[in-house]
């Protein structure tokens, strides 16, 4: 039942179906020099999940709000969730913010990468499980 709990904070965060990898994914060398872009905007996923980001906090900081979950997260409980911000990242590089994922009484580590102007990856992690997905901007 833990596995399944933990579980589903990474799915509330990359919203689709469970697929956890064993490891995270290195960033590339493109993504580490590339160009300061805005992440603010609404994201969608393949499987119609949107988020909205944008710049909070000290204006470094990243708020994500979810606005509409699809998939198999789209369950219940989780739909509960839809229209609240439900992750805060501090910025740790150009075009990366690191936080955590906070719904539902748990919690999991989040790394947002913005790949291009038009695109942002979410890196959901809880202990070694991680899961990637890509959001195009809407």
């Amino acid at each position: 039942m833990r596995i399944l709990t933990t579980t589903l904070a990474i799915t509330l965060l990359c919203t689709t179906a469970v697929a956890p990898a064993l490891a995270q994914k290195a960033p590339s060398a493109a993504r580490e020099t590339a160009p300061v872009v805005d992440p603010s905007g609404t994201f969608v996923d393949e499987y119609g999940t949107t988020f909205t980001f944008e710049l909070c906090g000290d204006g470094t900081a990243l708020c994500g709000v979810l606005n509409e979950l699809k998939g198999k997260s789209a369950t219940e409980e989780n739909l509960e969730y839809v229209g609240k911000q439900v992750m805060q990242a501090e910025q740790s590089a150009p075009n990366q913010w690191k936080g955590e994922l906070e719904a539902g009484g748990m919690s999991a580590e989040a790394t947002v990468t913005q790949v291009s102007p038009d695109t942002i990856e979410i890196t959901g992690c809880r202990a070694i499980l991680c899961q990637t997905l890509a959001y195009n901007r809407v």
